[in-house]
């Protein structure tokens, strides 16, 4: 361990920190000993250790997105390859 250890304190959402809290426990951790991982891979990798992007889907691609995966998981969904599809198509 460390000889000389900082406290850091911030404001975090309450139902975050609550959700954060429920997984770290699920792998073992506590919330300073994730801080510290993800501060010591910053470090190693002279970065943030993950993608950080602004590539989110708008509302209309996550609607047909669940609307997908409903039908997917719905059994008497009609499913189709790619030649039955155009033939119906074209009928």
């Amino acid at each position: 361990m460390a000889s000389h250890v900082s406290n850091v304190s911030f404001r975090i959402d309450s139902d975050l920190k609550a959700q954060a809290d429920t997984l770290f426990a699920e792998l073992g951790l506590n919330m300073t000993t994730a801080f510290n991982i993800f501060l010591r891979q910053s470090v190693r990798l002279g970065g943030i250790p993950f993608e950080i992007t602004l590539d989110t889907p708008n509302a209309e691609t996550v609607a047909a997105i669940l609307e997908a995966r409903q039908m997917m998981a719905n059994s008497g969904t009609k499913k189709y390859n790619v030649d039955d599809a155009l033939k119906e198509l074209k009928a």
